[in-house]
């Protein structure tokens, strides 16, 4: 145990002197040999930005990035300059249509600028697209008697269209005219959904408003990425938490059903159909990487029994490497699964998957410097970065 802890906090040391290396991330190799992938749930959403009790303005992001000096977001930055991923999706980044006013703004005034002495970073590539939180949907989702087209009656929970968006960063072009979106997807579509019933037994929804629900609660995105002569599809998603509804369960519902989609997907099958109308899912010998926060443990929370197993078991997945962290270890240390939390309420829910196709894990962790260390300032609480903390892996490219 305490040579284990010796070595984490080392690595720690090792992962935050990472930008005095070469910075080579605006002129990615032709060929790459190996390619590191992460996923982080970022908390860059207008609520994380307003005192409790008052009412989110959609705007406050936008207004954030233009600003170039808020500290949580530079925290982010910083964050991501130590890791250096060549490819990371970001969870709750609001959907911002204006590229200039959005993504690109936290590119050019955040990643591009060093945060305390590290090396900027560049993706020249990213990809992003509307999700469905807070857009209004006609229906009662939520159960209360009405229909107010908003927070719980949204197509996904969120205050404001937008809320809780996802964005794809990388160093290597992105198949813009191949990517795949789920967003639309009726959820009653799917074989043997998931039940949400009352206590007495009876259907929770009535006919027309099961028959109307979409099953994803932001997007499922299949996003390939042309990494030299190789593609990879980042496989981004992030389902609702299992939580936050009555008796009927109808998030844990939901979420075991939007982690099914992506396991349904590698299956190939057939009931599947994407917002432009193509069938179908992932043929064989593909490479593939499952990134998001997921919402769902192996071992802890609320998910329902299975849930995240339906990934970490399937076959063409590859979940032999688990990133892990001693900063998470000491965080809860008499809980034997802490070392691979990658929350601060104590939990595994963001993932980094490959496939095992084309794809071998080299190396990963998930950035959680230890406290009383200098670096720890990055984690300290959700207004310091995020509830949540970046999980990284490296892959190495094989040839078939």
């Amino acid at each position: 145990m305490f040579l284990r802890l010796v070595i984490g906090v080392l690595f720690a040391s090792l992962i935050g002197c990472q930008s005095q290396m070469p910075d080579n991330s605006s002129n990615p190799p032709a060929q790459p040999t190996t390619l590191k992938v992460a996923t982080f749930n970022v908390s860059m959403e207008a609520g994380n930005y307003t005192p409790r009790g008052e009412q989110p303005d959609p705007d406050r992001l936008r207004q954030l990035l233009a600003s170039g000096d808020h500290s949580q977001i530079r925290n982010i930055a910083e964050i991501l300059q130590r890791v250096r991923p060549d490819v990371v999706l970001l969870n709750e980044f609001d959907y911002i249509e204006n590229l200039a006013q959005g993504v690109e703004a936290f590119i050019q005034n955040y990643l591009n600028v060093s945060q305390n002495g590290r090396q900027p970073l560049d993706y020249p590539y990213y990809y992003l697209a509307p999700v469905n939180t807070g857009v209004p949907s006609p229906y009662d989702i939520d159960g209360d008697g009405v229909a107010s087209g908003r927070d719980g009656d949204a197509w996904g929970y969120g205050a404001y269209p937008g809320q809780y968006g996802m964005v794809v960063l990388s160093r290597y072009p992105i198949a813009r005219d191949k990517v795949r979106t789920f967003r639309l997807f009726p959820w009653h579509r799917m074989p043997d959904a998931q039940p949400i019933r009352n206590p007495d037994g009876s259907p929770f929804y009535d006919a027309a408003t099961w028959q109307g629900l979409r099953l994803s609660s932001k997007s499922h995105w299949d996003v390939p990425i042309l990494i030299g002569n190789d593609t990879v599809h980042l496989l981004a998603a992030h389902p609702t938490p299992p939580v936050f509804d009555g008796p009927e369960n109808r998030n844990g519902a939901r979420n075991f059903d939007e982690i099914r989609l992506w396991a349904d997907y590698l299956n190939n099958a057939d009931y599947l159909e994407d917002d432009t109308g193509q069938r179908g899912g992932l043929p064989e010998a593909r490479r593939f990487v499952i990134v998001g926060d997921y919402n769902a443990s192996p071992t802890e929370g609320n998910s329902r029994p299975g849930a995240i197993d339906q990934l970490l078991t399937h076959p063409r997945v590859n979940a032999t490497l688990r990133p892990w962290s001693t900063g998470g270890e000491l965080h809860t240390p008499d809980n034997q699964n802490a070392r691979y939390h990658t929350a601060a309420w104590r939990a595994q829910v963001d993932y980094v998957l490959p496939s095992h196709y084309g794809l071998r894990p080299v190396r990963g962790a998930v950035f959680w410097p230890v406290a009383g260390l200098e670096l720890a300032r990055l984690v300290d609480g959700r207004a310091a970065s995020s509830d949540h903390r970046l999980v990284w892996m490296e892959l190495e490219l094989l040839q078939p």
